[in-house]
């Protein structure tokens, strides 16, 4: 079952590559945090986040975790907690992991403050590990 799961994953990235989009700058993902509505205050860990995570790739799907589980998209979303493999959205965010790999962040976004809500930026081990005590 986690074969044909790991499959119609990969057939979605393949397929959704097409609608994927890179920020080729920092002011181009700014502009489009802004319109995501981040805070200005946090603007620069959530940009660093994302360089760290996905390169600002919409389409990045993470190798496989040691829990088995896997990371999607711009700010790089875990399936295990948050979003769903299959077909229909699940999971906290209610929403499957193949929507966060579109280039409309929307529903990438939204999924990503509710994770920030709950845990700020320890969620993400991108974060953790290269910014964790910086000034």
């Amino acid at each position: 079952m986690q074969k044909l799961t790991l499959f119609v994953v990969a057939l979605a990235a393949v397929v959704l590559h097409c609608d994927a989009k890179y920020f080729a700058t920092r002011c181009e993902l700014v502009h489009e945090l802004r319109r995501q509505g981040f805070p200005e205050d946090k603007m620069r860990d959530w940009v660093c986040l994302i360089e760290n995570e996905s390169g600002r790739k919409t389409d990045k799907v993470g190798r496989v975790n040691k829990n088995g589980s896997r990371d999607y998209g711009l700010y790089q979303i875990n399936d295990k907690y948050w979003c769903s493999n299959t077909s229909t959205p699940g999971k906290d965010c209610n929403v499957t992991c193949a929507e966060m790999l579109l280039d409309d962040i929307t529903k990438a976004s939204t999924c990503a403050k509710k994770i920030y809500k709950r845990h700020k930026f320890e969620a993400w081990y991108g974060w953790k590990n290269h910014f964790v005590g910086r000034p």
